[in-house]
């Protein structure tokens, strides 16, 4: 099943059921394409895996497996950061790198240098409130999973340790369109992202370091997850950068296509 939600034509916020040939809800079909479709949660938090596919991790320029982190290693995005399929998201203006301040008058600095990326990700979505959850049974509070693009202002995020401004600005979080249901989702399902109809991500099925049951359990020991909250397993190779009127696509294998674009 892959839960929805949208607004229908007179603007009341319902919750159905997407197949191939429309939306379901009280017996009704609705046409995507007509409907305001929502993010398909409100969660309370998105808990961020960091550095968690091999190939992205070489891709940083670290070796393997001498650079495997020893344990997942996690950021968070608020609501805020929450849009949603269609949505339309305004960049933030990047910040120059700290490295490139060393020496230079305020009034010297030139921002708007830096750059804003994609990373295509698959998001565990929370079904009950939980706390110290054992890897063994942590699809017991699993309902399923969605789409996410965690854009990121690469030189805020260089120049922070908390990466604040560089992962948790507004609208930094596109997710949906819908949530399917575990049934329909491989344990660690493929990842593809488009840039303007070109394929710059495309993830293998091994390349998890941490599976979604030790991410789970292990933020689950020190923080209580909410119904509706995600958990975004990290990105693989070919993460880039974004210009104004992109248009990105995002696939989870089983959950479906989230698309949305983005403006300077």
């Amino acid at each position: 099943m892959r839960r929805v939600r949208f607004k229908d034509n007179g603007g009341t916020v319902r919750q159905g059921e997407w197949h191939d040939d429309g939306i379901e809800f009280g017996g009704e079909r609705y046409d995507p394409e007509t409907v305001d479709i929502l993010p398909p949660v409100e969660p309370t938090k998105i808990v961020c895996v960091a550095a968690n596919y091999v190939e992205h991790i070489k891709e940083a320029g670290r070796s393997i497996p001498e650079d495997l982190p020893p344990r997942p290693g996690f950021f968070l995005k608020g609501p805020n950061a929450v849009a949603g399929h269609g949505d339309t998201v305004t960049l933030p203006t990047p910040a120059v790198p700290a490295s490139e301040l060393a020496g230079r008058e305020k009034g010297d600095i030139e921002l708007g240098k830096g750059r804003i990326d994609y990373e295509g990700e698959f998001g565990v979505v929370i079904g009950e409130q939980c706390r110290n959850v054992p890897e063994e049974s942590y699809m017991d509070v699993v309902a399923g999973y969605t789409c996410l693009n965690d854009i990121s202002n690469r030189d805020d995020q260089d120049a922070e340790r908390n990466w604040i401004r560089g992962k948790a600005f507004d609208n930094s979080a596109p997710i949906g369109p819908v949530v399917a249901t575990p049934d329909e989702v491989p344990e660690e399902p493929r990842v593809q992202l488009w840039l303007n109809g070109e394929k710059r991500q495309d993830s293998a099925n091994d390349e998890l370091v941490f599976p979604v049951s030790r991410a789970i359990h292990d933020v689950t020991q020190f923080l209580t997850l909410e119904p509706g909250d995600i958990v975004a397993m990290g990105t693989t190779v070919g993460v880039g950068g974004l210009s104004d009127g992109d248009r990105v696509e995002i696939e989870v294998e089983g959950v479906g296509r989230l698309e949305h674009t983005v403006e300077a």
